[in-house]
């Protein structure tokens, strides 16, 4: 299937991708939704980082949203929250939990890339992987600041620059101390074990992405993994990301 009219080449494979593999994130949304808000693949407490600032009141955006657990954590804390994604298949576990949970608000099928909405309407624009990775930073972080109020906050969860450079290409093997790629010229990825494409940049690209479209960096934090037993997580071993950050979460706000 050829990309749609306007749109992107790669969005029709995502959707294809995640509407193939929703079945499998059921349990862990489940989990997610029941639970206090947890960041990343190893699920390190909002206590302790402080991503999100006080919500209550805010209109706020979840743009790659999946199950909708985000969203969630910010409906029960006072939000106001429309969760958007790509995939049909991801919204309909979402709808799902928003039914078992007792907890609804919007969800809408559509893409960052070409958000749906008015210039200035949300407070917050947030992403947990979602568009973070998996739409084109130079087209979803124009939108994102797009539909910011002035003063409003976008704050996003992805895979850290230094983990891209050692991932291995193939899902399953862990990454080590060797750097794989080069970090001049990484933007897209594709994985020759799956047919769906992610985008990581180098943080001096992101820094410009995110002043270009309006918006002053206010933090980048780099999670470490915490203490635990040998495992690996996504192709990250817990000792490795003890030592390096295979997560970042990025916080910007939008000038006015």
């Amino acid at each position: 299937m050829g990309p749609e009219a306007g749109q992107p080449d790669y969005l029709a494979r995502n959707r294809a991708h995640w509407d193939q593999y929703a079945p499998q994130w059921v349990a862990g949304g489940r989990r997610a939704w029941g639970s206090a808000p947890t960041w990343g693949e190893w699920a390190v407490p909002e206590s302790e980082l402080g991503i999100l600032p006080n919500v209550q009141g805010m209109a706020t955006l979840e743009v790659g949203c999946g199950t909708g657990y985000v969203s969630a954590w910010l409906a029960r804390s006072g939000a106001s929250p429309v969760g958007l994604d790509n995939s049909w298949r991801q919204l309909s576990t979402a709808a799902m939990l928003q039914a078992e949970f007792d907890v609804a608000f919007p969800l809408i099928h559509g893409a960052a890339e070409h958000l749906p909405f008015r210039e200035s309407v949300f407070d917050l624009v947030i992403s947990e992987y979602g568009a973070a990775i998996w739409s084109d930073p130079h087209m979803w972080i124009p939108e994102a600041a797009r539909v910011l109020r002035p003063g409003g906050e976008l704050i996003f969860l992805g895979n850290s620059v230094l983990f891209m450079l050692c991932a291995p290409d193939l899902d399953g093997v862990p990454a080590d101390q060797t750097l794989l790629r080069p970090q001049f010229g990484m933007g897209r990825f594709e994985w020759p074990d799956e047919d769906s494409v992610e985008f990581h940049v180098s943080h001096g690209e992101m820094i410009r992405l995110l002043r270009m479209a309006g918006l002053d960096v206010v933090d980048l934090i780099e999670i470490q993994a915490p203490a635990g037993p040998p495992d690996v997580r996504f192709n990250v071993p817990r000792q490795w990301a003890r030592q390096w950050p295979a997560e970042e979460v990025w916080k910007a706000r939008k000038v006015g």
